[in-house]
C-alpha cells in the first residue's frame, strides 16, 4: 500500500468532498452506525469532521485499532492543552475543565509511566484470583435479586430489576460505597451519559458525583473500612504515593466504569439472546459455554465504541498506508473494529461459538479495561443464572416499542420490559 501524507484539515480520503459527520448514531439494536461498514470498505483510517469543527482520523479496523491503541507515539493524556475536543466550539470549555479537575489519578487518560504508577496501585484488586473469590458473591446477589424478582410477580423491567442493581451492589461493596446512596450516583451517571448536547449538564453531574466521592473518600479516612477505598488510605495514601484528590478521581473512574457498562451490557444481551434462540440454546443445554458466548455478545454488541478510544498522535507515524502528523486526532471505533470481516467471519452475525476473545471491546495493550475481569464474571453469572432460574423469560414488545439509548455514549436499553 502507498502511504499518503495527512489530507487537509478540511478534505476527506477517498473521493468524498467533505468528511463525514461524527460522532455517527445507531438505528439498530444489533449493529454499529450502519456508515461504519462504509467507512471500513474506504479505508482503515478515514477523516471525518466533530461537532467542535475539527476534522479527525478514526480508526474503522481491527489491526489498526490495536496499532493505535498501543503505539507510544500515539498519547491519551486529555490534559495536552491541543487534545481534540468532541463538543461544540461553544462547550469545549466544559470538556477542558472537566479534564483539568479530573485528570490526577485518573489513569485511563494518561501515558505511560504515569499510568503505571496509578494502575498498579488497583492490579491486585483485579486479578482473575481474585475476582474468583468475588464470584460467590456475585452469584449470591444474582440469586437474591432474582428471588425478588419472582417474588414481585410474573413480569419486571430487567433493566431496574437485575441488569442496574447486580454490577451496581457488586461495585458498591468492592469500594466502599454505600449502596444506599446508588440513587444519587446512577441519576447523575445517566446524566453524565445521556448525550454530547448538554455539556454543561454532563459537567454538574460530575461535579456532583465527584464531590459526593470527595466527602465519602474524607469520611472513610478517618476510619478505613474492609474494602478499595480503605486499603488505598492505609497503603499509597498513607506511604505519601496517592493524594486525596488523586484518590477521589480515581474512585469516581472506577464507580463509573464498574457499573455502568456492565448494567448496559446485561440486559441487552438477554434481549439479543431472546432474538436469536438459536445462539441461546447452546450455552443453556451447556453451562461451559457461557464464557465463550459473553465473549461474542461483547464483540457483537460494543456497547462502549469510541468511548475511551479517543487519542492524538504526538509524533508522525504511519498507520494503514497513511501518514498521521503529530497533533492529529485518532479515534478508534471499537464497533466497527469488532465488525471487521477481515478477522470475523460473518461479523455482522451473531455465532456465540466463534471464540471471540480478540475482541476489542476493553480495548487493547496498557489501557485495556482494568475491570474486565469482574465484567466477564458478572455477565456470566447474570445471563447463566436468570436463564436457568428462570427458564420461560420472555419478551412480548416488539423491537419498535423498546426503548434503546440510541443518543448516549454508551449504548444499551433504557428499560426492557420482560415476563415469565
Amino acid at each position: 500500500m502507498t502511504m499518503q501524507d495527512s489530507p487537509d484539515r478540511d478534505a476527506a480520503v477517498g473521493d468524498a468532498a467533505t468528511p463525514r459527520s461524527f460522532p455517527m448514531a445507531r438505528r439498530c439494536p444489533y449493529a454499529p452506525p450502519p456508515e461504519y461498514a462504509e467507512l471500513r470498505a474506504r479505508g482503515p483510517l478515514v477523516r471525518v469532521q466533530v461537532p467542535s469543527g475539527a476534522v479527525i482520523w478514526v480508526v474503522t479496523r481491527h489491526a489498526e485499532a490495536q496499532q493505535v491503541l498501543t503505539d507510544p507515539r500515539i498519547s491519551t493524556d486529555t490534559s495536552r492543552p491541543d487534545f481534540p475536543v468532541l463538543g461544540k466550539r461553544e462547550h469545549s470549555e466544559y470538556e477542558q475543565v472537566m479534564r483539568t479537575k479530573l485528570h490526577e489519578g485518573s489513569f485511563i487518560d494518561m501515558d505511560a509511566p504515569e499510568h503505571d504508577i496509578y494502575r498498579r496501585m488497583l492490579i491486585t484488586e483485579f486479578t482473575v484470583r481474585r475476582i474468583n473469590q468475588l464470584r460467590p458473591g456475585i452469584q449470591q446477589t444474582a440469586d437474591q435479586l432474582i428471588d425478588d424478582m419472582l417474588a414481585g410477580g410474573a413480569s419486571a423491567d430487567l433493566v431496574e430489576a437485575f441488569g442496574l442493581p447486580l454490577p451496581s451492589l457488586v461495585i458498591c461493596q468492592l469500594l466502599g460505597v454505600p449502596y444506599a446512596d446508588r440513587e444519587y450516583f446512577q441519576s447523575r451517571t445517566r446524566r453524565m451519559l445521556a448525550s454530547s448536547d448538554d455539556p454543561r449538564g454532563a459537567y454538574e453531574a460530575i461535579m456532583e458525583i465527584r464531590d459526593y466521592l470527595d466527602d465519602l473518600v474524607r469520611r472513610a479516612t478517618r476510619d478505613p473500612g474492609d474494602n478499595l477505598i480503605g486499603r488505598l488510605l492505609r497503603g499509597p495514601v498513607a506511604a505519601g504515593e496517592l493524594s486525596h484528590n488523586a484518590l477521589v478521581n480515581m474512585t469516581f473512574l472506577l464507580l463509573v466504569a464498574g457499573h455502568e457498562t456492565t448494567a448496559n451490557m446485561i440486559p441487552l444481551g438477554v434481549f439479543t439472546l431472546l432474538r436469536n434462540p438459536d445462539q441461546l440454546a447452546g450455552p443453556r443445554a451447556d453451562p461451559t459455554r457461557w464464557p465463550g458466548a459473553v465473549e461474542e455478545l461483547l464483540r457483537y454488541l460494543s456497547v462502549v465504541d469510541w468511548v475511551a478510544f479517543d487519542r492524538m498522535a504526538i509524533e508522525d507515524l504511519e498507520i494503514g498506508g497513511q501518514i498521521v502528523r503529530a497533533g492529529d486526532g485518532v479515534f478508534v471505533l471499537g464497533a466497527s473494529a469488532n465488525r471487521d470481516e477481515r478477522v470475523f467471519a460473518n461479523a455482522d452475525e451473531l455465532e456465540v461459538g466463534r471464540g471471540a476473545r480478540h475482541h476489542v471491546a476493553f480495548g487493547y495493550g496498557i489501557h485495556q479495561c482494568l475491570g474486565q475481569n469482574l465484567a466477564r464474571a458478572e455477565l456470566e453469572i447474570a445471563y447463566r443464572t436468570l436463564f436457568e432460574r428462570i427458564p420461560d423469560l420472555r419478551t412480548d414488545e416488539p423491537d419498535e416499542a423498546l426503548s434503546f439509548k440510541y443518543g448516549g455514549g454508551i449504548f444499551g436499553m433504557n428499560s426492557f420490559p420482560v415476563s415469565w
